[in-house]
């Protein structure tokens, strides 16, 4: 009688697993972040997209600030959006790489805070946005160059987050964008106190290579020569106790491309010095094999790369195989959701947020 009450049980817990796991995929998040105009979003399938991050906004003094006409126009269009995709959410980004010169100071401030988050609301309330995600880079350790950073900002960050809550109310998201580092994962936030306050992370698993070295800047995973990867980054994470359901993998719509010093290995993992970025829409063009390109995948990263063996060019990127690996890893771990930097690099038709589609549908009941 024991051995069966045991057997009914554990069939109620797998059960109730499965179903807390497929409804938590039902809700799977696929995040664009966007800087294009008003008029270019329309060609991209928005209906493939559950948030639309715009970016991106700036401080004036102690507010949260737009730059121009421009992005108001953009802002009101983005909502109009919901109309080919109601479920579709619009928010508003603050900072970007060298967009935060002040966010030490201005943050450090209880009233400067406050006066920030007010402004935040009326900016939400105004454009009907649904809520704010924060990309400051970093909190407490070095990002752009030139911009401070103190020891202070990982507390202040959290009593941001804590106003900006406090006044958005529970409806409005919040979320931040988080570098892939161990160094800025580890001392730029106290994550217990944080995450219970947001709606989610975002990992930044690109630009991982260093600027000097022709590594992956988006692997998925670990290698023997390279640390930094999106599970490792993820791995990190959960370590310090996030939530898997609160993390989102990053995807990298571009290329960046080194010239090495040598042809080993294909170029991989060689000293070589970063050059330019190409956009996914652009590979075609830029990596075809008329000019040299041969194109390689990494079995142990789980990540792809072009060389040129002749000019000794050496190009990481995402491609489709790559982004349906992180959507499948993402699904399979529980995790909020992809997203990625950022639509304007992709294909208006057959791009990687297709592919990235394609892989949610697949393995995702709706």
């Amino acid at each position: 009688m024991m051995r069966y009450c045991f057997i009914a049980i554990a069939c109620i817990v797998v059960s109730t697993a499965a179903y807390c796991q497929k409804k938590s995929n039902k809700n799977f998040a696929v995040i664009a972040y966007y800087t294009g105009n008003n008029t270019m979003i329309d060609s991209f399938p928005v209906e493939k997209l559950t948030h639309i991050i715009y970016s991106f906004a700036h401080l004036s003094g102690d507010s949260i600030s737009l730059r121009n006409n421009k992005d108001s126009i953009t802002l009101q269009h983005l909502v109009a959006l919901k109309e080919r995709n109601p479920k579709l959410k619009i928010m508003i980004s603050l900072g970007g790489w060298g967009g935060c010169a002040t966010c030490s100071d201005v943050f450090a401030d209880e009233e400067q805070r406050k006066t920030f988050a007010q402004t935040v609301k009326q900016l939400l309330d105004y454009f009907h946005l649904d809520g704010i995600d924060l990309d400051w880079e970093y909190p407490a350790t070095e990002g752009y160059p030139g911009h401070k950073y103190m020891p202070e900002d990982k507390n202040n960050f959290t009593a941001l987050v804590k106003q900006l809550r406090h006044v958005l109310g529970k409806k409005s998201e919040i979320s931040f964008a988080v570098g892939g580092s161990k160094y800025q994962i580890d001392y730029s936030y106290d994550w217990r106190k944080v995450m219970p306050l947001v709606n989610r992370v975002n990992l930044m698993s690109y630009d991982l290579a260093p600027t000097n070295f022709s590594s992956h800047h988006t692997a998925l995973f670990s290698s023997a020569k390279q640390m930094l990867s999106a599970d490792n980054g993820i791995q990190e994470l959960k370590r310090l106790g996030v939530a898997a359901g609160k993390i989102v993998i990053g995807a990298a719509f571009y290329a960046r491309v080194f010239a090495s010093d040598t042809t080993l290995n294909n170029g991989l993992y060689q000293p070589a010095k970063f050059e330019y970025g190409v956009s996914f829409k652009n590979f075609d063009s830029s990596f075809s094999q008329s000019k040299g390109y041969k194109y390689y995948w990494d079995t142990v990263a789980q990540a792809p790369f072009f060389f040129n063996e002749g000019q000794r060019l050496f190009a990481s990127f995402d491609d489709k195989t790559s982004v349906k690996l992180k959507t499948k890893y993402a699904i399979q771990n529980n995790l909020n959701g992809i997203m990625f930097w950022e639509l304007r690099d992709d294909s208006f038709t057959n791009g990687l947020l297709d592919a990235i589609n394609e892989e949610k549908q697949k393995l995702i009941k709706q």
